[in-house]
């Protein structure tokens, strides 16, 4: 089976000046199609420069990510913001709703920049939006603007909008730090469930190493290199 994510001896460092500052060190692991991998680490591991070059939002100063075969390096910016829209779904902790849009108006955008340069654009899967929607418990909240909404609610709504377009990858940046334990555990439990039932690869970055233990792997980083590899509960 071919690895769905390919990441090999990628390094990353930030200039400020005559300053080099190492975030990535000779980083190299893979992911699997349908797999969930937690990336665990303290607060400058590394870990969300990692995610920032899995998603194609920045380049790596040296080594390749493969997504799906293909070398984000090797694309021009415009391939690139291409690739991330049909291929790439992102959860953000600040969850990053649209404020002057409702619940349904956020999760159609993302459909719609999903869409955007296809040579045919696809109307919203309304049976996928059916399940999304009844999964997560928000099918009644659709109608509330953001400010109407828990910060749980918001989160799950933040997951619907990174599921509705069907992505290949799945990339959680701390989905559960700004949530309490219950809402925490209940967008976890959203998270797995995307990787079994839609079989979608999921690769989350968490400081948590109780929430990590959700996923099929854990990747411990620590200096901006991975210490070891572990299997989680999942």
């Amino acid at each position: 089976m071919q690895p769905i994510i390919l990441a090999q001896d990628l390094g990353k460092t930030y200039r400020s000046g005559k300053l080099e500052v190492p975030a990535l060190r000779k980083v190299s692991f893979e992911v699997d199609p349908g797999e969930f991998v937690a990336i665990v680490g303290p607060s400058g591991s590394g870990k969300s420069t990692l995610f920032y070059i899995l998603g194609g939002l920045t380049q790596a100063t040296s080594g390749s990510v493969l997504i799906g075969g293909t070398d984000f390096a090797r694309l021009t910016d415009a391939e690139r913001t291409k690739m991330r829209r049909a291929k790439i779904g992102f959860v953000f902790q600040r969850f990053n709703l649209l404020p002057t849009l409702s619940a349904m108006g956020n999760i159609e955008i993302a459909h719609d920049i999903a869409n955007l340069g296809a040579e045919e654009k696809k109307p919203i899967d309304q049976p996928l939006l059916e399940h999304l929607t009844e999964m997560l418990g928000i099918k009644g909240r659709l109608e509330h603007r953001p400010n109407e909404l828990s910060g749980g609610e918001q989160q799950r709504v933040a997951i619907a909008r990174a599921l509705i377009s069907r992505p290949a990858i799945v990339l959680a940046d701390e989905p559960t730090g700004n949530l309490d334990t219950k809402n925490s555990d209940a967008v976890l439990h959203m998270l797995r469930t995307s990787s079994r039932e839609l079989n979608q690869t999921v690769l989350m970055i968490t400081h948590n190493p109780e929430a990590a233990q959700i996923a099929d792997r854990i990747l411990h980083m620590r200096d901006g290199e991975i210490t070891h590899i572990e299997n989680g509960k999942g």
